[in-house]
């Protein structure tokens, strides 16, 4: 759907011809088709890596297909988190229990709170990607230009929530 340069699918075609332009190389002992073929292998590599980056900046998703606002609970969440975090530090400090137990608590359901967001963020851009993908398809074969670039759009957008998401995810469970 989106540039061709951020296609996840495009990088594996790109990949599928890079081989068999390799096989056809090995097989003629053409050494020129065996560079052009590792060429495009390397080139697919690094769209591939370029389709699959994505974070997080103040409570936005960002990556190579646009900027998404992220979902409200990751935010505060991650807010919460640092707050409990803050107040158990000082209630272990100074040796007030309850101070303690209380930033034990609210750390816990920051954590809760932001996986809540990641989870909503990952399953809303996944359904956009698709209903974008088949609305552009759809968009496509009758010729309605707008609604192309609307499900292309949306398509994008998905994509961005999706990568923030993952982002985010993979950091916390390296």
């Amino acid at each position: 759907m989106s540039d061709k340069e951020t296609s996840t699918l495009q990088s594996y075609v790109d990949s599928a011809k890079g081989a068999a332009q390799s096989m056809l190389g090995s097989a003629t002992g053409n050494q020129a088709d065996k560079s052009q073929a590792e060429d495009r292998k390397a080139e697919a590599d690094a769209k591939d890596t370029l389709s699959h980056t994505g974070g997080t900046i103040g409570g936005m998703s960002v990556s190579s297909s646009g900027v998404a606002a992220n979902d409200q609970n990751r935010q505060a969440g991650s807010w919460n988190q640092t707050v409990g975090s803050g107040k158990e530090t000082v209630g272990n400090l100074i040796g007030a229990e309850g101070m303690k137990k209380e930033g034990q608590q609210q750390n816990a359901e920051g954590q809760a709170q932001e996986a809540q967001g990641q989870l909503s963020d990952l399953g809303k851009g996944v359904g956009d990607r698709v209903q974008g993908t088949v609305g552009g398809m759809v968009a496509g074969a009758t010729g309605d230009k707008d609604a192309q670039a609307r499900a292309e759009a949306q398509h994008d957008q998905g994509k961005t929530l999706q990568r923030g998401a993952e982002s985010d995810i993979q950091k916390q469970n390296p």
